[in-house]
């Protein structure tokens, strides 16, 4: 029996269902490099389902019968597609499963960052009543950017919309939007947002994207919104302009360093809300991650048999 390799400790049933005339082999929650090379090696995986841990040459090489990576979920930056591509393996992804709850969570942050949501609770907590000297961020008639225009991007949109926010988008890879989406380009981002959401893949060219220079164009009192990879933003900028007022608040849900270590400068300041990359972690998209994930295997398996029937029957 064929093995698939999960970088995780488990699947949705429904996943496994799909998966039943395979071997599934899972490398448990925090699995390292090591421990996938190893796993690679006695099971020779023909595919691998990644969730936690990244995926490169040495794991590619320890397993010969690879034929496809396929994401647990929408990112693919965990995975060397460079090196899957020279190796003739497929790397895919369940693109849109988790739309709906990642959208969900940065509009859960941005409100709470325009609501003051948590110190407010904390100040409740400590016996406080602030009603006389507080006053929120009221989101209807502001303008929001979103830095992606994918599923998860527009599922945002379109919640950001019905609140009544003016949407603009910067995406150069995004069609046929939705006409409550202003597509513009990255300087108009900068200059025109109350706020600004994240929802784009991390890659060479867009690392650090949010940085000195870029949040130093934005509006005094923007709110930053982060739930796509922490690489998009330069930690130490976001945090300086956090400290001097020029951002409002921050609801981050991806960092830098996973998982965050103890001491991160952003643990303890007042107006940076803090997720442990949660936003896709919910039991509905935990079923759609795992059956999307499962789906592409077996396309992408039935697609290679097919292939090498034919070709063996050219020959």
């Amino acid at each position: 029996m064929s093995a698939i390799l999960v970088t995780g400790a488990d699947l949705a049933p429904q996943a496994l269902d799909l998966l039943q005339d395979f071997d599934v082999v899972y490398a448990g929650k925090t699995p390292t490099e090591a421990d996938l090379v190893a796993l690679a090696r006695q099971h020779d995986p023909v595919a691998i389902i990644v969730r936690y841990g990244k995926v490169g040459p040495a794991v590619m090489d320890a397993a010969p019968s690879l034929r496809v990576i396929s994401k647990h979920g929408s990112g693919t930056d965990t995975i060397d597609k460079v090196a899957a591509k020279a190796r003739g393996i497929e790397v895919v992804a369940a693109v849109g499963a988790n739309a709906a709850a990642v959208a969900e969570q940065a509009l859960a942050l941005l409100l709470a960052c325009a609501k003051s949501v948590v110190p407010l609770d904390a100040r409740m907590h400590a016996g406080h009543w602030d009603k006389a000297t507080h006053k929120s961020l009221e989101l209807g008639g502001r303008t929001v950017g979103l830095l992606g225009l994918g599923a998860i991007g527009q599922r945002f949109a379109k919640m950001a919309d019905a609140m009544g926010m003016r949407v603009i988008g910067f995406d150069p890879y995004a069609k046929d939007l939705p006409a409550y989406i202003a597509s513009v380009d990255l300087e108009t981002i900068w200059r025109e947002s109350d706020a600004v959401s994240l929802h784009c893949p991390l890659t060479d060219e867009n690392r650090g994207l949010l940085n000195a220079d870029t949040l130093a164009k934005c509006k005094p009192g923007v709110i930053v919104v982060n739930t796509a990879r922490g690489g998009l933003v330069d930690e130490a900028a976001l945090l300086a302009a956090v400290r001097s007022g020029h951002v409002r608040g921050a609801g981050l849900d991806s960092f830098a360093v996973e998982p965050m270590a103890a001491g991160h400068p952003f643990q303890g300041q007042e107006r940076i809300v803090l997720s442990p990359h949660i936003g896709g972690v919910t039991s509905d998209a935990y079923v759609n991650m795992g059956v999307g994930a499962a789906r592409n295997v077996m396309e992408v398996l039935a697609r290679r048999t097919v292939t090498a029937a034919e070709n063996v029957g050219v020959t």
